[in-house]
């Protein structure tokens, strides 16, 4: 491709050069968004106030120019009734060339400019700078936060958050202004024809300012309230999509159509009562608009009678009182499109702008690479409860040794994994790394040092590639191969294929990798921590889902990509358990036996009787009789 080819033409450095004015992926240093809907809404007019100061002036301008369109109307017919056909020109050239150019070039420079600094400068890249905003703010929240919320919903929030506030300052700045600009110039016009034309227009916009002081509240509740009522039905649906195989599976009765039925039935409720309020805002606005309209028609025919007022000036009059019927109707909508976006807002940063539960301290430092040394001292965590999880934990896993957690359901394990990982703050105690309070260590560099999986591998909807990669950004497509292999999975992956005709690393698995069985699927997950290669593993059941034969070459690798690193294993199985160091026991949150398998064999406690019960190979659950 030569140079020419390359080089943009001039239209499209002109569209670029438009497009380019506001950053769609600028950010600010801002932690928390603003949770008040109007100082949210200020805050990112802010970010591109030039923009928006320019929609402004060319907002004034539309109005300026709609008025002075009714006018002229009106001059030329006090011109067409003044002259004869051989006089028109001759005597009022210079009127008619003013008219004309009103028309022709002053009205479509103006409408021109309104429309590239709306669709072009704002609406694109303005919008998108909300949601990227919003986006970065929601990924700080800690893990509790997406346990508590439906994923769907929080998605909802962060789209309709971006439109809505670009919606609101658009229509504000461009439809708001532009309609009393001319409200403004309509009132001067009639004024000077006869005061009390001026005086009819001022009563009708402060019975229209009275009316929407009224009945503009229950709209904004019910805007509100629909805007809740469509995320929480959208939760609904994303969710049942989701987990659609449990839907298939255990959903005979229809369950889930109930429970997206009864959401869809509160959002009609709440879009009937928006509907209602719409109503009768729209009907005060055609009763005071029937008056007003029927006011200045009488006295304006009245004047005309009186010989106060030219035919021309008469038309002027009445042309500007039905373009203000026209846009009052408009503005009805506009205003309707106000509240909702006000609401929409209002619901969003509910979401958007909580101040996230767990925070890198401000002196928190980065580490680069931990030696592993975990240390759990007097640790006491409870959900928030008053107790029932772990309470006074004390534990020490030293670097490069590999342990078992293990224990009847209930007893901490996945817990003391979690607040390993700082999913969660402790309620008491401390929890070291290295030495260091993990609380006093950026989150980022603190997980960096984990490579984990679970017995639910974590796939997203792309490729494989990107998932295995996902452990490690920028690895080259040998290290990916070469992960792979170790993981079993090369040979499988060659043979995947997806619905748009990828295949082998390049192949979707589909939304929570549903498109791969699972034994595929933990495969993937611990390619992708072989490709992270971290310092410190966590394996929850890493190999449950695989049959012997892929097990047992996977282990062989797992046993090398052990070495020299620290492992901590929640463990159910003797093939897991039989390779580590040491069994931890843990009951009602605290460690009750610790030793080889063998040792804790020979004591005959807890663990013994938790053996004595498995069957083929998985720890039992401790009998409530015990």
């Amino acid at each position: 491709m030569d140079a020419d080819e390359e080089r943009p033409g001039l239209n499209e450095r002109l569209w670029r050069r438009a497009e380019g004015v506001i950053d769609p992926f600028g950010d600010t240093e801002r932690e928390v968004l603003p949770v008040d809907a109007f100082r949210f809404i200020l805050f990112f007019a802010t970010q591109a106030k030039w923009p928006f100061v320019l929609l402004l002036i060319i907002g004034g301008l539309a109005g300026a120019v709609d008025a002075g369109l009714y006018w002229g109307l009106g001059k030329l017919i006090d011109l067409l009734d003044a002259s004869t056909p051989a006089t028109l020109i001759a005597d009022h050239w210079s009127t008619l060339l003013g008219l004309a150019f009103l028309v022709l070039f002053a009205r479509a420079a103006v409408m021109l400019v309104n429309t590239v600094i709306e669709e072009q400068v704002i609406a694109p890249s303005f919008y998108q700078r909300v949601r990227w905003q919003s986006f970065r703010r929601v990924m700080d929240q800690p893990y509790e936060f997406y346990q508590n919320d439906f994923a769907g919903r929080i998605a909802t929030k962060i789209m309709q958050g971006g439109e809505a506030t670009g919606d609101f300052i658009v229509s504000a700045l461009q439809t708001m202004w532009s309609f009393l600009t001319f409200l403004l110039l309509a009132g001067t016009i009639l004024t000077a024809l006869d005061p009390l034309l001026g005086l009819v227009l001022g009563l009708w916009f402060l019975a229209f300012v009275i009316a929407a002081r009224y009945l503009l509240p229950p709209l904004r509740e019910a805007g509100r309230r629909r805007a809740d009522e469509r995320s929480i039905l959208n939760g609904r649906m994303v969710d049942a999509f989701t987990n659609i195989m449990a839907v298939k599976l255990y959903d005979s009765g229809r369950r889930e159509h109930a429970y997206v039925r009864d959401g869809m039935a509160r959002l009609l409720k709440a879009v009937r009562t928006l509907t209602r309020a719409i109503t009768r805002v729209r009907a005060a606005v055609f009763i005071l608009n029937g008056i007003m309209m029927a006011a200045v028609g009488t006295l304006a025919v009245m004047s005309w009678m009186n010989g106060n007022a030219s035919t021309g000036e008469i038309a002027a009059a009445m042309g500007l009182v039905f373009r203000l019927n026209q846009m009052s109707g408009y503005m009805m909508f506009s205003v309707n499109g106000l509240i909702r976006s006000y609401a929409t807002v209002q619901d969003a940063t509910g979401v958007i702008s909580r101040r996230p539960a767990i925070q890198d301290a401000p002196d928190a430092r980065a580490i680069a690479h931990a030696t592993g040394d975990i240390r759990f001292e007097d640790v006491t965590f409870n959900y928030g409860r008053d107790r029932g999880v772990i309470e006074g934990l004390n534990l020490h896993i030293r670097p490069g040794e590999r342990v078992a957690l293990v224990g009847p359901s209930g007893a901490g394990k996945t817990t003391i994994v979690n607040l390993m990982l700082r999913l969660f703050d402790i309620e008491g105690g401390r929890i070291l790394l290295d030495g260091k309070d993990i609380r006093d260590i950026t989150q980022a560099s603190l997980r960096a040092q984990f490579g984990v999986v679970s017995q639910e591998p974590m796939l997203m909807h792309r490729s494989i590639r990107d998932n295995i990669a996902y452990g490690k950004p920028g690895a080259s497509e040998a290290e990916i191969v070469a992960a792979a292999k170790r993981a079993s999975a090369h040979d499988f992956i060659l043979e995947v294929g997806d619905l748009k005709g990828r295949t082998g690393y390049d192949a979707h698995v589909g939304e929570r990798g549903v498109k791969l069985s699972g034994g595929q699927r933990q495969r993937i997950a611990i390619a992708r921590m072989m490709l992270k290669n971290a310092p410190i593993l966590i394996l929850d059941e890493a190999t449950s889902a695989l049959d012997s034969e892929i097990e047992a070459v996977i282990q062989e690798n797992l046993g090398q990509l052990m070495e020299g690193k620290t492992v901590v294993a929640v463990a159910h199985r003797l093939s897991t358990i039989a390779a580590l160091d040491r069994v931890i026991v843990l009951d009602g949150g605290r460690v009750v036996e610790e030793g080889s398998h063998a040792e804790l064999i020979t004591r005959g406690g807890l663990y013994a009787q938790l053996w004595k019960r498995q069957s083929g190979g998985f720890l039992g659950e401790r009998l409530a009789a015990e």
